[in-house]
């Protein structure tokens, strides 16, 4: 790999049961991810997904790519339009530079909106992995 490659594209579809676990799962309990009337009385249309959340697919995404070993060193992340259910968000990445065995790959995140999220992602994937150790029965 090197500077300029794009990682393959991943699309995740955006259910409600997406939406509310994920706020859910972050402890974000803000009515708006998980009511759909409330989220109708403060000006939306429907209930939208938080950012604790886009944080936690933008990670998956970068992890899927670099694999198991791919250690998350520096997620920095700004969301502009809203995921709601029924969108497909489409996460691309572009790696940005290479050093070593650390990478810095650029994220936009797409749904029929715009550009749902943007930002930067630091990883590393060691080149001697550290074993973790067998379960025991």
């Amino acid at each position: 790999m090197k500077a300029g490659d794009e990682l393959p594209p991943l699309t995740i579809p955006i259910t409600r049961t997406l939406i509310v676990a994920g706020a859910i799962a972050s402890r974000d309990f803000q009515d708006v991810h998980h009511d759909t009337e409330a989220a109708r009385a403060k000006g939306s249309p429907d209930i939208f997904m938080n950012i604790l959340t886009t944080n936690g697919l933008v990670g998956r995404y970068i992890t899927d790519h670099f694999g198991p070993h791919a250690v998350l060193r520096k997620v920095a992340i700004r969301l502009g339009v809203p995921n709601y259910p029924g969108d497909e968000l489409v996460l691309r990445g572009t790696l940005t530079s290479l050093g070593g065995d650390t990478a810095e790959v650029r994220v936009v995140g797409s749904n029929r909106l715009g550009h749902h999220v943007t930002g930067t992602v630091t990883v590393t994937v060691p080149a001697h992995p550290r074993k973790l150790p067998e379960p025991t029965p």
